[in-house]
């Protein structure tokens, strides 16, 4: 007998079928004599369609009134598994997250988690109870409904498993586990029984669209067991995230390609080379809250020098804006952006112990006619930017390159 906590995705709770179909599966869990914590997002396509709503009203929702409207999607759901439970003869509670309680701090539509009150759900569970919680929100100390940003109730999965001391977290999607690569692009990617919390960190960093990456910060924080799952196949061991390295001595140096194309890049061209350019430049970006991800500077020539990043596609229009209103004080010649670019990353802890990385993924894309504009580096992985037209092409000769469409 285990305690598990299990987080259903949208798609698994999209329809009532569906949540019938969870009820079923929660029952099996429950038979084995399992004690079961159950952890739901809203029904597909409902947060969009409630920040709709919201957006009829005012175009820049207020964003405490906007928390207090999409946390209504999973309280739906928490309600109507509840029901299928009770249906199916098997006691059952929901909770939202204020009733928890999942205490946040007050950073409306992107609250943070700090801390959880478990006795109702212990004493629930004691009695025999399956315990459902509405993922995606908490309470902040002033009593206000909170959520935790788009795919937190991942968050909420494994901060609960965290909290509760669970034997494992299982989260279910639509997909099967944690494959090489985005099946969709390159058909030959393979499911892996098992990645590092670095990679899987890594991987979500960087365009896995998988876990959300705030949950995997949460697991390897207070140790959580995470496994990823489909709650659309009876069977199956998914994918589990370790924290031991795999000591398969055949285990590839490159365990997985992430891709991300939701990027821009800005180019700052003929600021005085001095110390102090780089926060002048960076600075205001900072200041207006816009993320900033890879970040180039050119060596100096003739007292001037350029400066380029990466950041968000939506937040580039924002950005330039910004630069130009400093353009006179940081005396650049020039400020522009390109959104036609892409993120191409591979990733694995076996970069630690192996050379030529770099190099074999270089090799491979100057093969293709893939001029590469920008590099960055860690310990266990590198990112390029490469024009977007060439995502799909890249991300398949990588993956044949480094060996990852084959079975081990």
């Amino acid at each position: 007998m285990a305690l598990i906590v299990q987080k259903y995705g949208g798609t698994s709770v999209g329809t009532p079928e569906r949540i019938k179909n969870v009820a079923k599966r929660v029952a099996r869990f429950k038979a084995q004599g399992h004690d079961l914590v159950i952890v739901l997002s809203a029904m597909s396509g409902e947060t969009n369609r409630l920040i709709a709503l919201a957006k009829e009203m005012q175009v820049n929702p207020d964003p405490r009134e906007l928390d207090v409207i999409i946390s209504t999607g999973e309280q739906v759901t928490i309600g109507l598994l509840a029901m299928a439970l009770k249906d199916a003869g098997i006691d059952a509670r929901s909770y939202t997250g204020g009733q928890v309680k999942i205490l946040t701090d007050s950073a409306f539509t992107k609250a943070r988690i700090q801390s959880i009150d478990d006795e109702n759900m212990r004493a629930d569970l004691n009695a025999g109870r399956v315990v459902i919680v509405a993922g995606f929100q908490g309470v902040d100390a002033e009593g206000n409904i909170t959520t935790l940003g788009r795919g937190g109730s991942d968050t909420t999965g494994v901060a609960l498993a965290a909290a509760l001391h669970a034997d494992e977290c299982q989260i279910y999607t639509d997909v099967d586990g944690v494959y090489t690569t985005d099946p969709r692009v390159v058909p030959e990617a393979r499911k892996l029984k098992t990645i590092t919390f670095e990679e899987m960190l890594e991987m979500a960093s960087l365009g896995s669209k998988v876990l959300q990456i705030r949950s995997v910060e949460f697991a390897g924080k207070y140790n959580v067991k995470l496994r990823v799952l489909s709650s659309f196949q009876e069977d199956g061991e998914g994918t589990l995230i370790t924290f031991e390295e795999d000591s398969n001595m055949e285990k590839p140096v490159v365990s997985g390609i992430a891709f991300n194309r939701d990027e821009a890049r800005i180019n700052v061209t003929g600021v005085p080379d001095k110390p102090g350019i780089a926060y002048q430049i960076l600075g205001p970006v900072a200041d207006a809250n816009i993320d900033v991800d890879m970040i180039i500077q050119n060596v100096g020539q003739e007292g001037t020098t350029d400066f380029s990043f990466t950041v968000p596609k939506n937040d580039l229009p924002r950005t330039i804006k910004v630069l130009e209103s400093v353009q006179d004080h940081i005396a650049a010649r020039s400020i522009s952006g390109d959104d036609k670019i892409c993120k191409i990353s591979i990733v694995g802890v076996g970069m630690r112990s192996h050379v030529g990385v770099a190099s074999t993924m270089f090799r491979t894309l100057a093969e293709e006619g893939i001029n590469i504009q920008m590099i960055s580096t860690s310990e266990i992985k590198i990112s390029v930017i490469v024009d977007e037209k060439y995502l799909e092409l890249a991300v398949r000769v990588l993956h044949k390159a480094f060996g990852l469409d084959q079975v081990l």
